[in-house]
């Protein structure tokens, strides 16, 4: 600015557009606009010609990178900010995240099936332990609060040596953080260079040990938080809910709501299991708060079977959208493995320059303006994502299945970076039908 008013004799107001315009998206044309003031006022201090050239040739091309320049330094920050966020406290984290959708590049489900690869338990909805959003909770069945910010404290706590939502042990409870006391020293040792063989131990630094995620009401399909905030706060003012008759009675919810609830498992909390719950849905959400009490005759449900691992997958995806402890691709891996298709934990370790299959839900399709084309695809198995660059040829030889499968078999050659990055750069795709639904997030 200073130099634009003592070169270029602008005033103050024109300087402060001139440093907005070398720092904003579209900063060659802003510039244009002042193209004749910088150079009258050049010419009033001698400078013309070539010089007065040469400044304005500066200023256009600092302009040409000072928006990717600003915008890099400050996503730096903000990926530094996330990523100490997300190594110290990766249950917090990632109930942050929940909290904030609709947001960012992946999906909820993505974000949870991450964060339990980083060792983040995360909970089904619970009628009496879920908040209105994902809320932490102690891995003894505690919750961290109450209302519809926290969640609800009421409810019965899981014990030491149960098990949890996802049929693993509870770890006993721990008492204050966890992690390594030297994270919080202001003065760290230097970071030396990225070494791809040194061993992950990244779990050693959590603080959030403690803490399982627990899904939010507002989460389940029909739910949303208008009504989840209704069902915290008659639970609040009421205590806990008897029974699903006591549930619509005291929220006037709908029995499609109910029954979404019941396939979320949220009743199991009331000793209900899914195909019980969802039995019951339609004569618990006859009983109105305008008809008078226990008015209605209530049907005892018949002797239903378990549901298999992949039912309640099923049950979760389409109550939710996400899987606490399960994925579709576990339910094709035999038959996966048998064909030779890698994972994406199998990739990491595998020879570069090979041709190899890999499977996967679709999560991306990009295809950015500059990228000549290319699209690149994200699959998502039950250990992680891979990376998948498709040549405007290859996409357009499989357009129908590479664009419209939910899940894909991959064929490609494996290329990995010195910093452990791997794609594959892809020659082939076969449609992999999983038969849950799911919904790629394309080209946002």
């Amino acid at each position: 600015m200073q130099m634009g008013m003592a070169v270029g004799g602008l005033t103050g107001e024109d300087a402060d557009l001139l440093r907005r315009a070398m720092g904003s998206k579209r900063g060659v044309e802003r510039i244009e606009s002042l193209k004749e003031k910088l150079y009258a006022g050049m010419a009033e201090n001698g400078l013309v010609g070539e010089e007065a050239d040469a400044i304005y040739a500066k200023i256009q091309a600092f302009a040409n990178f000072g928006f990717a320049e600003s915008h890099s330094l400050s996503f730096g920050l903000l990926v530094y900010a996330s990523s100490w966020i997300k190594l110290h406290y990766p249950a917090a984290f990632l109930a942050g995240l929940l909290r904030a959708q609709p947001m960012g590049f992946y999906s909820p489900a993505s974000l949870v099936g991450d964060a339990r690869h980083h060792g983040v338990e995360v909970r089904r909805p619970d009628l009496h332990l879920s908040g209105v959003e994902a809320v932490l909770e102690r891995v003894d069945g505690a919750s961290t609060g109450s209302g519809t910010g926290a969640g609800a404290s009421t409810g019965s706590a899981t014990g030491a040596g149960e098990t949890s939502d996802s049929g693993l042990p509870v770890p006993e409870p721990v008492e204050g953080p966890t992690g390594l006391d030297s994270c919080l020293e202001r003065d760290q040792p230097p970071v030396g260079l990225f070494d791809l063989e040194a061993p992950d131990e990244s779990a050693a630094h959590r603080r959030d040990g403690g803490y399982a995620v627990r899904l939010g009401l507002a989460g389940v399909k029909g739910i949303g938080a208008t009504v989840a905030q209704r069902i915290v706060a008659a639970r609040e003012a009421g205590g806990p809910f008897r029974d699903q008759r006591d549930l619509v009675r005291r929220t006037s919810i709908t029995a499609a709501q109910v029954e979404a609830l019941a396939t979320a498992g949220a009743f199991e909390c009331l000793g209900l299991s899914r195909r019980e719950a969802i039995w019951l849905a339609g004569s618990a959400a006859q009983d109105r708060p305008e008809f008078l009490p226990d008015s209605l005759i209530a049907v005892q449900p018949p002797l239903f079977p378990d549901p298999t691992s992949y039912e309640r997958l099923a049950a979760d995806l389409w109550a939710t959208g996400i899987s606490t402890d399960d994925h579709p691709l576990t339910h094709y891996r035999s038959g996966l493995d048998g064909r030779g298709v890698l994972t994406s934990r199998e990739l990491r370790s595998h020879e570069v320059g090979r041709r190899v299959e890999v499977a996967g839900l679709v999560t991306h399709r990009q295809r950015p303006a500059t990228a000549s084309g290319i699209t690149f695809i994200n699959l998502e198995d039950e250990h992680g994502l891979v990376n998948i660059v498709c040549s405007l040829g290859v996409w357009n030889r499989y357009r129908r299945v590479v664009r419209d499968s939910p899940a894909l078999i991959a064929r490609g050659i494996l290329e990995r970076s010195a910093e452990g990055v791997t794609n594959l750069i892809a020659d082939g795709f076969e449609d992999l039908r999983v038969g849950v639904q799911h919904r790629a997030r394309d080209f946002r």
